[in-house]
Formats: structure tokens, sequence, C-alpha cells
């Protein structure tokens, strides 16, 4: 098995933000998604191997708040967006991260992200909107940066978590999915990693 496949039971952590048109899963449309894939080294320090985006289309029918729009900057029909429909968006990521879990021999990827409820929602929603057969995340188990950033740090907010792990934060860059998956990945890795140094924990032996 691999570093990370032993570290999380089996579990592959992807990291996941998406920029979305209101709180509603099942009724506001996802407007970005961004995804990091994550290894492990030998030594069992975690880090980015690569992050994915996607601007979507919102779908047929979808409530998109100007308070939403005015909040991340995002204009949803701007010309140049190259937006895709969010079924071609997700099917495109679930074929990366299924690659990922045969490369990294783990039987199943668990979402990361902070409030990781929210952007676990609007994954789930989709995935039933769009009747994509095949989900490769936990169903109902999500690894939270909220949380966890709260018991390293004392802070929960992304900004301000990533600024007591020494993460560089550019508030004018955030609310944008690629930047916001990748320091909510780092943050994550930095947590990790900070345990690991600390004694951590070591698998089982075989």
């Amino acid at each position: 098995m691999s570093a990370i496949c032993e570290r999380f039971r089996g579990y592959l952590p992807v990291v996941v933000d998406v920029e979305t048109g209101g709180f509603e899963a099942s009724t506001d449309g996802i407007l970005e998604l961004g995804a990091s894939i994550l290894r492990m080294d030998n030594s069992g320090r975690l880090g980015i191997h690569a992050t994915h985006h996607y601007h979507i289309e919102p779908f047929e029918g979808a409530n998109i708040e100007p308070a939403a729009l005015s909040f991340t900057g995002i204009d949803p029909w701007h010309p140049f967006r190259q937006a895709v429909p969010e079924k071609t968006a997700l099917t495109g990521l679930f074929d990366i991260i299924r690659r990922e879990l045969k490369a990294q021999k783990c039987i199943r990827a668990i979402l990361v992200g902070h409030n990781a409820h929210f952007d676990a929602g609007f994954i789930s929603a989709a995935v039933e909107r769009c009747s994509i057969k095949r989900n490769p995340f936990h169903p109902f188990s999500h690894f939270d940066t909220a949380t966890l950033s709260g018991l390293a740090f004392g802070q929960t907010v992304l900004a301000k978590a990533c600024e007591m792990a020494n993460i560089t934060f550019d508030n004018d860059e955030a609310h944008s999915a690629l930047y916001d998956a990748e320091k909510t990945a780092q943050l994550f890795c930095e947590i990790v990693n900070r345990w690991q140094d600390l004694g951590g924990w070591q698998p089982e032996s075989p």
C-alpha cells in the first residue's frame, strides 16, 4: 500500500472548494470548482500533487443570488470564462480522482474542505442532479479544516488560520475556487505534517 493509503485508513484526501450562487445546495448553482490532489512521501510528509479547476455554467433554473456574486466577484455569464456544464466538470474531476485512487491503492476518496459540509453538500446535490452513478467520495465522512485549524491554531476562518500557520494568504485572491482549494490544501497538509513532527501516528504493522 502507499503511505497515504496507510495513513488515512485506505482513504485518499481530496481538497475541494466550490464557489456558488448562494447557500442552498439544491437550488443554487455551482459557479467554480477547485480540487487539490494530495500525495505523501515515504517519510509521511503530505503535500499538493496537482490542483484542478473548472468554471461552471449554472444549471438550468439555478438560483443565483446577487449578494453571492458581489461577494465572490464572479460573473457567471462572462464570455471569457470558458465555463462547462457541471456534469462535465464533475465527471472530469471524478475520472482524475479514480486514477489517483488506483495509483495510490486507496479504496475511496474523502473530501477535505474548509467548512466541509458546505462543499460536500453542493457536490452531492450536483451528483444527484446530473444522475452521476459513480461518486468516488465517501457519502458522509469529511475532513473539515475549520475544525482542525480551530484545534491546531485557535482559528476557524481560513485567512486567519493560514496566517497562524505561516501560510501566505492574499484576501484579494480569495473566493476563487482555485485559490481557496490550494490554501485549504496547504493548511490541511501543514496540520498533518505538524502532527507528524510531534510524534504523530504510526500505521499498524501488517
